[in-house]
Order: C-alpha cells, then sequence, then structure tokens
C-alpha cells in the first residue's frame, strides 16, 4: 500500500468527528466567545486551523500538486508568516508576546497550544485527516474552558494538555517508528520520484518552509551536468557501502536505508535512491519532527528546509516538559517497545541513516527567554532515564552490530556570494583522494600507537591543556589504538581517532568560538578529570549561571557529567583552508570542522552499540580501542553505559600550539608543533596551511 491508503483507511474512521470539531473550530474564528483578553488568540488561532483544513481540502482533491509557482509562494507565505522574525514579537508563537497578553498563567500553555497546532501544516499536506482531528479535537477542548461562565485555570489547562499527550503517545510514538523505517510510507520518496526538476512548484509539495536557500539550491543543482550529479550520489552511496564493508557487517541482509536531507537537493537524492536500489535497499524519508512529542528543535532530522525562524525553534525546543513526568515516560516506553515489535520485520533489515547535512547559515546566538519552557530537575533527570532506555529499546531491534550509516555536507546559498565556488570546493574536498590521506595518517598512527599520553596545548587566546590516556595494545604488531578514516561513513577524509582510556585524562579543553548544532558558543570551555567532564562555561552572556545553563541544556545534553567518547586528530588541511580563504569557519557542520583540527567528543563513543564487533585498518590491525570505563559496563547495566549523545569539538589549527605523544618511559614524540604536522610523511598536511 501506498502512504495515500494506508492514511485513507484511517482518515474515514474520523471522518465524522473532524467535520464536527471542524464546524465549532469555524465559530470560534467568526466570533470567539470567551473574555475578551483571549478573544484575539483563540480567533487567530482558529483561523490558522481553518487554513490548514483548506489545504487539507485542496490535498484530498489533488489541487496541490497542480498550481502555479505564484499560488505556492502566497500559500507558503500564509502558513508561516505568523513565525518570521519580522512577524515573530507579535506572534502568539513567541512565549514573551504570549505570557504578556495572555497573562502568566495562560501564556505559555496557550503559546505551546498554538505551537503544537502548527504541525497541522504537515499533516494537511500529507493527508492525514486522522491526525489533524486528533490536535483539532485539544484545541476545542482547551478552548471551551476559556468559554465556560465559571472561568478556568493554569491547572486544568495544564491537566487538559498533559493527558492529551498521555492519551495520544500510542498512536504518535507508533507512527513516529513507522516513518522512519516503512518504505510504504511513500510521501517523501514520491515528491523526489516523481518531480520535474525544471518546475520549482515541487519544492512546495513538502509543506515545509520555502526560502531562497531551498530554491537556489534547486535551481543551482538543476544547472549541473547528469555526469556531476552522478558522481555527487556515487561519492554518498558508496560511503554508505564502504562503511558496512569496513565494519565486516553484512549489508545483504538489509532492504532499507533512510535518507536525510535539504530540500533542494532532491536530484542528487533521486540519483542515490537509484543507486541504493542496486545495493538491494529501498528509500525511507521522514519529516523532521513538528511536534513536542519527537523532539522538535533539537537538529535536523529526516527531509526538512531552511528554519523559518530559529528562535522560534530555540523557544520551543523544550516544550515537551508541559507534559513529562515519570508516568508519561515510563508510558512513552512502554509504547516504543510495541511499536517496535509491531514493526520488528521492518526494524530488522533497517541498515541505518545516509544523512546529507548543510551549512552556510549565519551562525546563531538565541536569546534566552525565561517565558519558555525549561526543564525542572526532575525532568533533567527524566530525559536522561528516557535517552538511556530508549536507545536500549531501539538497539534491540535495530542492532548496533548490523548497522552503519554515512554522512555528508554541502553548503547552502546563504553562505554568501561565493556559494558556488564554496560548493564547487566542496563538492572536491568530498572527493579527496583516498589512499594519500590513508597512508598520511598510518604515519601518524604509528606515534601514536606508541603513546601512554597525549599531551594537547593551545596557543594564543585558546586555553587548552589537556591529557588524553591512550588503550595499552598487548600485541602492537595486529593491534592498533587508532581508526584510520577515510571517506567512508565520514565523508570527506582526514582524521585518525580513538576512545581514550578514562582514568587519567584530565585537563582543560578550549575553543574562543565554535558552532555546534547549529548554536554558536563563545569561548567554551569544559575541565576533564579522569575522562568525566566536571566543569563547563561559556561566554554568550553576561550571567555565569545563563552560560551554564545553555551548555548543559544544549552541549551536555541535560547530563550532569559526559565522559570524553574520542579524541581525534584532523588531518583535511584543505578543508581548513578552504574555510580560512572564504571566511567561513563559523558556518562549517561538525563533519567538516571535526576535520580541520584536533577534536574532542563529548558523550559516547563512536563504537557505541557495536564494541564487541571486530574493526580493522586498512593495514589489517584490528583497532582494540573501542570502549572505556563506561561502555565496559554495558553487559551488567546498560542505562550506565551509554550517554545517547556524542559532540564532537574542535579546536582549529590556528588555535592549536602542538600534540605530543608521551610514551611509557617518559619520552615524547611530537606529532604537531606550532600548529604544524612534523611526524615524517606528513609533510604535505602542512601545505594548505602555508599558501
Amino acid at each position: 500500500m501506498s502512504y495515500r491508503e494506508i492514511y485513507q483507511i484511517e482518515n474515514e474512521k474520523a471522518k465524522e468527528r473532524y467535520n464536527l470539531v471542524l464546524e465549532r473550530i469555524r465559530q470560534a474564528a467568526a466570533k470567539p466567545e470567551t473574555q475578551e483578553r483571549f478573544t484575539d488568540y483563540f480567533q487567530r488561532t482558529a483561523q490558522f486551523i481553518l487554513l490548514s483544513a483548506d489545504v487539507l481540502d485542496m490535498e484530498g482533491k489533488g489541487e496541490l500538486e497542480h498550481r502555479s509557482l505564484t499560488e505556492c509562494e502566497q500559500l507558503n507565505r500564509r502558513l508561516y508568516e505568523d513565525i518570521l522574525p519580522h512577524n515573530y514579537d507579535c506572534s502568539y508563537a513567541n512565549p514573551a508576546y504570549a505570557a504578556e497578553k495572555l497573562g502568566a498563567e495562560f501564556g505559555g500553555a496557550l503559546c505551546f497550544l498554538y505551537t503544537e497546532c502548527r504541525a497541522l501544516i504537515a499533516y494537511a499536506f500529507e493527508g492525514r485527516l486522522a491526525d489533524m482531528t486528533i490536535l483539532l479535537e485539544l484545541f476545542v477542548e482547551v478552548y471551551t474552558c476559556f468559554c465556560d461562565s465559571n472561568g478556568t485555570d493554569g491547572e486544568e489547562i495544564r491537566r487538559i494538555l498533559y493527558w492529551h499527550f498521555h492519551d495520544y503517545s500510542e498512536i504518535l510514538v507508533t507512527q513516529s517508528v513507522r516513518e522512519s523505517i516503512d518504505p510504504q510510507l511513500d510521501f517523501f520518496t514520491g515528491i523526489v520520484q516523481h518531480a520535474d526538476f525544471n518546475q520549482l512548484t515541487y519544492l512546495y509539495r513538502y509543506g515545509e518552509y520555502i526560502s531562497d536557500n531551498e530554491i537556489k539550491t534547486a535551481e543551482y543543482l538543476s544547472g549541473l551536468s547528469a555526469e556531476q550529479i552522478q558522481a555527487m550520489a556515487d561519492t554518498f552511496t558508496e560511503g554508505y557501502r564502504i562503511g558496512f564493508e569496513v565494519t565486516n557487517k553484512d549489508l545483504s541482509k538489509k532492504k532499507t536505508v533512510s535518507i536525510h536531507y535539504a530540500i533542494g537537493f532532491e536530484r542528487v537524492v533521486r540519483a542515490a535512491m537509484q543507486n541504493f536500489a542496486k545495493l538491494g535497499l529501498k528509500t525511507v524519508i521522514f519529516r523532521d519532527a513538528v511536534s513536542s512529542m519527537g523532539n522538535k528543535g533539537h537538529g535536523k532530522r529526516g527531509c526538512y528546509s531552511a528554519a523559518a525562524n530559529r528562535q522560534f525553534d530555540f523557544d520551543h525546543r523544550n516544550d515537551n516538559a508541559w507534559y513529562l513526568d515519570k508516568a508519561f515516560v515510563e508510558r512513552r516506553l512502554e509504547v516504543l517497545r510495541e511499536a517496535y515489535e509491531t514493526y520488528k520485520e521492518a526494524a530488522s533489515v533497517f541498515a541505518g541513516p545516509a544523512v546529507q547535512e548543510v551549512f552556510g547559515e549565519e551562525p546563531f546566538a538565541p536569546a534566552n527567554k525565561k517565558e519558555a519552557a525549561h526543564y525542572d530537575e526532575k525532568q533533567q533527570k527524566l530525559l536522561v532515564y528516557y535517552a538511556n532506555q530508549a536507545g536500549q529499546i531501539t538497539n534491540q531491534y535495530i542492532k548496533g552490530e548490523e548497522r552503519s550509516f554515512t554522512i555528508i555536507a554541502y553548503p547552502l546559498p546563504a553562505i554568501g556570494d561565493d556559494y558556488e565556488q564554496i560548493f564547487a570546493q566542496t563538492v572536491r574536498l568530498n572527493m579527496l583522494d583516498y589512499m594519500l590521506y590513508r597512508n598520511m595518517q598510518h604515519r601518524l598512527i604509528q606515534v601514536l600507537d606508541q603513546a601512554e599520553r597525549v599531551h594537547i596545548t593551545g596557543q594564543g587566546g585558546n586555553r587548552t591543556d589537556l591529557y588524553v590516556s591512550i588503550w595499552k595494545l598487548e600485541r602492537p604488531d595486529e593491534q592498533t589504538a587508532f581508526e584510520n578514516c577515510v571517506a567512508d561513513v565520514n565523508i570527506p577524509v582526514g582524521e585518525v581517532f580513538t576512545s581514550p582510556v578514562l582514568k587519567g585524562t584530565s585537563g582543560v579543553l578550549h575553543v574562543t568560538g565554535v558552532y555546534l548544532n547549529e548554536l554558536y558558543y563563545k569561548d567554551l570551555e569544559l575541565t576533564f578529570t579522569d575522562g568525566m567532564v566536571t566543569g563547563y562555561t561559556c561566554a554568550n552572556f553576561t550571567d555565569p549561571e545563563e552560560n551554564k545553563r545553555y551548555v548543559h541544556e544544549n552541549v551536555m545534553m541535560q547530563h550532569e557529567t559526559l565522559p570524553m567518547g574520542e579524541f581525534a586528530i584532523g588531518t583535511n588541511t584543505t578543508a581548513y583552508r578552504m574555510a580560512r580563504d572564504f571566511q567561513i569557519a563559523d558556518k562549517l557542520p561538525i563533519l567538516i570542522a571535526e576535520k580541520t583540527g584536533p577534536h574532542f567528543a563529548v558523550g559516547d563513543t563512536c563504537y557505541s552499540h557495536a564494541e564487541d564487533t571486530k574493526v580493522y585498518n586498512p593495514d589489517g590491525k584490528e583497532i582494540m580501542a573501542k570502549d572505556n570505563e563506561r561502555t565496559q559496563i554495558r553487559k551488567e547495566d546498560a542505562s550506565k553505559a551509554y550517554f545517547n549523545c556524542h559532540t564532537d569539538i574542535t579546536i582549529p589549527y590556528d588555535e592549536l600550539d602542538a600534540i605530543t605523544a608521551i610514551l611509557p618511559d617518559g619520552s615524547t614524540i611530537d606529532v604537531i608543533r606550532d600548529g604544524r604536522f612534523v611526524v615524517p610523511g606528513t609533510e604535505q598536511l602542512n601545505i594548505p596551511l602555508e599558501q
């Protein structure tokens, strides 16, 4: 069955409810029966809902596919204009505005409700009447409380919101799981397969916000030759295939792959889908989260467009705080397991994600609003608990030792006037000589494998002074502590990495400025003691506590501490040179930035849930450093072994003083000195640094 057939069954069951609740909303849109101070909110929200209902009606009649470009642009603007930056100060999606107009008792809850209602856009374009009905009924239930002559209070509204998400957890979670692994849900693959790339109207079929980024990307790619597009797709899918090969995983056992991409890249995605089909894999594509239930606002996943307003996304990243408690978490874990059990066959043949990232937007330093939802201490602990438990459940059905991934990145037009040059340079970057880097990285590993510890220091304004303990090899002629990472799962080439021994890994990691998961950090500083973070701060805000909270939420991922899960040396000096030449260092994604200097990951190792899988370097040596002292307890208590996060923090070459290998006898060998590679046979890496 196609997605239309699947949803039609559900839609028919909900049609009567939908018509009834829609009529009530029409009444609210015409003349709300509430106190005057709530009239504007309910009227505007009801009008937005009716606009979404009109879209659903157009979808049902097949009209969305036959609109002119002007009609597409006008509708897209109407759907998103309320949250665009120039309108956001007067939007009920803005927690500060909602609190000001609706009062502290109701502002937050009603702001959250309206934001959730914005998921209706996605549901309407996909023809999901049943899902729309659920949201419409929630809106009417809240609206009715405000129509009561006896009035209502914040606690009653909060209860309604809580039980909505508790009661519908099964539907929402099951849908989310299915979307990620079931190729029958082919709404997105259908767009990619059938789009006429000469007609930009296809961009508007998603229902996502369409900006100049999406339009100009599609226009630029339409001008590339078929050979150029195929080469980009081949680099992407071949990296995926090699990822299975080098980790000794059997790709032939798998039947599906999920592609993550930014709208505008459909030409490349179509070619990639065809490549994957030749490998025996059907493509799954799903939409980036549109609800707080899907972890909306915490990085882009699936199919997505540039944010209509990044402050809006930031304001609502913690919206599940409105209903997050122990009972809800346990219920969600229960239905997550049930969902995977329902779709266990599809999960067992899922090979993993193939990810195309984008970069180029201006670094975003958000305003941290007190009116936005925030987690309390209990909720922070619950989030950690849920992530651990959910990770274990997922790994039971999509086994880490059987899956792989690949990831590649391309620039957006927002990067500036040099976009086409940067794009062409990025393509070349993604295709750098595999063998050349493999051989130079082998020379680095020969030195690093001798080390007991590695000492990393910064220069200039960089305060890094850090010791990293290295795995002891029992048979150095057969074993290695470092992976020689070339262009397979992580494209482009250019790093050697290890899972540090935690004991003895201590000191300060500092970067003067870094862009992590779409957020900017000034003077980010982490302190490690025996491999665990024992202190952290940044300089984004004047208030030290606000700085600490910002890092805690977005780098530490609500954990009180995290281990150093990775130490790596990036060797892609060509990428570093590109960043400096075009002055885009602050816009590079982690994927490329991590190759432009040493980097350190906080969270899980690169071998999370696959520690027992034997992995070898091209020279035949087995990689031994896949565990640390935390992951080694996974068989006794997996909840304490994993943190379900991994964030790379890179020191750029111009902030790097030295990397020195310290041998067991106390002698030293420099790997980098004064920001330059000094191991014999790696001199070519310095050429881009000196141009």
